[in-house]
């Protein structure tokens, strides 16, 4: 009861710091980062009980891969254009309303008797998402006090904390106990709403500010052919770094499982230790990109975790798993950077940008599972993580971004 009282004083005490350069309000910025804990931990469930289903409802890899497309797909369609709509027409309560979109996905995956069923249940928390992240980041933005890439790192940190527990928790809980234990995550929702409720009630005080906040970046815009290298560049580099990490996500406890043949509950284990690098890398990403420039941070970081890719495939169970941890810490450092540098590029649209970033992340995901799924049918799992590798050569790309007056 005292955390709630916290949450509410601070709603009602910051709507006149705000104004003030006191800095970053951190219970807010903290509050969203939490949130998005909440919502990806819900969201990694379903990677990770991933061959309980195709044992449950003998699927093939590529029907798993489509119920990742299908979540996938739904949450990257929908973000831009919530975003677009949003930064004219704000929407604050749409962040509980979302969340209560994924609380009703999760009781039919719990009680889904059927593959048409996963993929609706799938479908459902997709459309969840797509409605938290654009709004969420938004106001991380409004929270930064300026300091947008510790801002946002810190708000995508705890989204890749929920993605590290989820696989964590499917091991400890939903395994052992089968598909129906999948409702136990409607607690999680609960408490998401409760939380997006308050962040919501925060954001309403403070429409004003945020306009006059956008309406003050303007200056770092970029234009014609500078703009249109920027964002074609990020493209590239979101493709290459999202579907490696779906190669990892979605496929690398059956990898283990194949190579080194250990149980699946161990192998979920050596995606936790993955997943929870990539976490610790999206936090350190945000304020170094504050201090030495968003483009460096991009370089260093898909430059930086290419030889660790490249020689993971050959590599005993012990070096695999040292070297994702080692990939998965470097790679993530760059997404925070990369949206703030999409942001900067083009002021005014933050929900459009960081929907788009967002949604091209899902979308990416989603094709990369399902084809991937594919070619693991046809080639083989380790056939595909040997291809997986080269993925981070494609990094060479942030040679061509442009620069910002902010780095």
């Amino acid at each position: 009861m005292e955390s709630s009282i916290d949450l509410k004083d601070e709603i009602a005490n910051t709507a006149t710091q705000y104004h003030q350069p006191q800095g970053m309000i951190i219970k807010i910025v903290g509050a969203v980062a939490l949130a998005h804990l909440l919502n990806d931990l819900i969201q990694a469930v379903l990677p990770a009980i991933y061959p309980m289903l195709k044992t449950n409802f003998s699927l093939n890899f590529t029907q798993v891969g489509l119920i990742s497309l299908v979540y996938q797909i739904t949450a990257s369609l929908l973000q831009p254009w919530i975003g677009l709509y949003t930064d004219k027409h704000p929407k604050p309560y749409l962040l509980p309303m979302g969340m209560g979109v994924t609380l009703l996905g999760i009781c039919l995956l719990a009680f889904s008797p059927s593959f048409s069923m996963l993929l609706i249940s799938a479908a459902l928390i997709g459309v969840g998402s797509s409605t938290f992240h654009p709004e969420a980041s938004r106001v991380a933005r409004m929270a930064s006090g300026g300091r947008f890439g510790t801002a946002q790192s810190t708000f995508q940190v705890g989204g890749n904390t929920g993605t590290a527990i989820g696989p964590l928790l499917a091991a400890l809980i939903i395994v052992p106990f089968g598909q129906h234990a999948v409702a136990w995550l409607v607690i999680f929702a609960l408490f998401a709403i409760w939380v997006l409720t308050n962040v919501s009630r925060w954001t309403v005080q403070h429409a004003k500010t945020q306009m006059t906040a956008r309406a003050t970046h303007a200056q770092t815009k970029l234009h014609g052919r500078e703009l249109m290298m920027a964002l074609g560049t990020i493209s590239v580099l979101m493709f290459a770094k999202f579907t490696y990490i779906a190669s990892i996500s979605n496929y690398f406890t059956f990898y283990l499982i194949h190579k080194f043949q250990i149980s699946l509950q161990t192998a979920q284990l050596h995606l936790f230790a993955f997943l929870a690098a990539v976490a610790l890398g999206t936090f350190a990403g945000g304020p170094i990109g504050d201090k030495i420039g968003r483009k460096a941070v991009i370089w260093v970081s898909f430059v930086g975790m290419a030889p660790f890719a490249l020689i993971m495939p050959y590599a005993d169970l012990f070096w695999t798993t040292v070297l994702s941890v080692i990939a998965g810490l470097i790679l993530s450092s760059a997404f925070a950077a990369m949206v703030v540098y999409a942001q900067e590029a083009v002021p005014g649209r933050v929900g459009m940008i960081a929907g788009l970033m967002f949604g091209l992340m899902f979308g990416v995901s989603g094709i990369a599972a399902a084809g991937l799924g594919h070619l693991a049918d046809i080639n083989g799992i380790a056939w595909v993580f040997n291809l997986c590798s080269y993925l981070p050569l494609l990094g060479f790309a942030a040679v061509f971004l442009p620069k910002t007056k902010v780095r």
